[in-house]
């Protein structure tokens, strides 16, 4: 088991980082913020679980405890893959998904892209009693000083967005927004994947 990776990063695009570990270039599988957090040419440290199938190895990586530790609990959900699992903490932070589990709140796992009614019932029946989520560094984190809709949109077409549609759904997203000089780049990255949902994302993707 890789617990944990710590080394340079050499690149992070989309939803794939790959950091430097004496010597050889791990590829470590990330939730699109997360990716847009870490800096080329700079340290960094992730915690991890890797994921075994019969024709491959994959490594997951999380910035904190709190997202392996749901990453986890959801893959042990009937229904919910690796990749899925990761999708639920692209869109929902742990607390966001410890606050839906608490309220019985399926519809909000419904909003991730691959997760149906059925399956979004069953994280809330299995995940109920499991997550407990300190939400202090919720409500102490500050909005970030760098443009997060210049970030998001650079995320957004790394996973595979055109230019146009990146641009479009990040202004959409702020146009509603009550503050929009205060939203951080993670949570404004989690509201336009919402916004873009699970159809968009089949038929406005670059070919």
């Amino acid at each position: 088991m890789i617990a944990s990776v710590r080394g340079l990063v050499l690149s992070a695009v989309g939803s794939t980082a790959v950091i430097e570990v004496g010597g050889v270039g791990l590829a470590v599988q990330v939730t699109p913020a997360t990716a847009l957090s870490l800096r080329v040419g700079t340290e960094a440290r992730l915690s991890t679980t890797l994921i075994v199938r019969e024709d491959s190895l994959t490594l997951f990586g999380f910035p904190s405890a709190d997202e392996l530790e749901v990453f986890e609990l959801l893959v042990g959900v009937t229904g919910v893959g690796p990749k899925s699992a990761l999708g639920v903490l692209a869109v929902l932070s742990p607390v966001q998904i410890a606050q839906a589990v608490s309220a019985e709140d399926d519809g909000a796992f419904r909003r991730v892209s691959g997760i149906g009614p059925k399956t979004a019932k069953l994280i809330v029946l299995s995940l109920a009693g499991k997550v407990f989520v300190t939400v202090t560094a919720a409500a102490s984190a500050r909005p970030e000083p760098t443009s997060a809709s210049a970030n998001v949109q650079a995320a957004l077409i790394g996973l595979g967005w055109s230019e146009k549609v990146a641009a479009e759904a990040v202004d959409e997203t702020l146009a509603e927004t009550v503050e929009p000089g205060q939203v951080g780049v993670a949570a404004l990255l989690r509201l336009v994947l919402v916004r873009l949902g699970p159809a968009q994302q089949a038929s406005e993707r670059r070919p």
